[in-house]
């Protein structure tokens, strides 16, 4: 992806865009989560899309960021962050690192989130993106390369988990990696659709709870989709 060197500057009309997007899109939907409304104010959205769709950064929609991947809808990133029901303790695990966006959005919101990419070239593409906001920022952030639908057990249990990918099943490996008393946000459905759920581990027991209809990549593992 060749770089603009327009791409890593935020003007007032980014400000004044992101601003209407908050607006219009996030907070007009009911979105309440006041950290999730400031982060993506401050977040500059244009840093994580490829220059050739910079005008359409703040637009209601996803967004190509090419090896058949996008960046979600401004809702949807914000939806699902909300659901996570962030606190500054918390150790997050994110499946599809993508271009980094919804880490830059988790981030300043928790201790530490791990988020798993498997293509490599967007593993760098979201370091890259992410470097622009600055230490402060993306220092609590890490990223790797793997299979992210068996999730990153060297570091569980985590307190949240979020997939931004569509699983035929919940994959069992999230549920046992995810801590007693979480929380994990997962789409899961066919490839046309899903529902996004709310999933709770209390007492060892898991409680479900179908929140919206989406449409997300296929969450893939060893170039097949995983079935759990």
């Amino acid at each position: 992806m060749m770089k603009n060197v327009t791409e890593d500057i935020d003007t007032a009309e980014d400000k004044r865009c992101r601003w209407e997007m908050v607006e219009t899109q996030i907070v007009a939907r009911g979105i309440k989560d006041r950290k999730v409304i400031s982060t993506m104010l401050e977040i500059p959205r244009h840093f994580f899309v490829p220059p050739q769709y910079r005008k359409e950064a703040y637009e209601d929609h996803p967004v190509p960021i090419g090896y058949g991947q996008t960046i979600s809808q401004p809702y949807m990133v914000a939806l699902m962050t909300e659901l996570l029901d962030l606190e500054p303790t918390d150790k997050v695990l994110e499946v599809g690192t993508g271009s980094g966006y919804q880490a830059a959005i988790i981030a300043p919101n928790v201790s530490a989130i791990y988020t798993v990419e498997r293509i490599p070239e967007l593993v760098e593409y979201a370091k890259n993106n992410l470097s622009k906001l600055g230490g402060e920022f993306n220092k609590n952030i890490h990223i790797f390369l793997g299979d992210g639908s068996a999730g990153l057990k060297e570091y569980a249990p985590y307190d949240k988990i979020i997939v931004t990918a569509g699983a035929r099943v919940l994959p069992k490996a999230y549920i046992e990696q995810l801590r007693d008393g979480g929380r994990l946000v997962i789409p899961v459905g066919g490839d046309f659709g899903q529902t996004l759920y709310l999933i709770r581990k209390e007492k060892g027991k898991i409680v479900e709870e179908a929140v919206c209809g989406c449409v997300f990549v296929p969450l893939i593992t060893e170039g097949k989709e995983r079935d759990g």
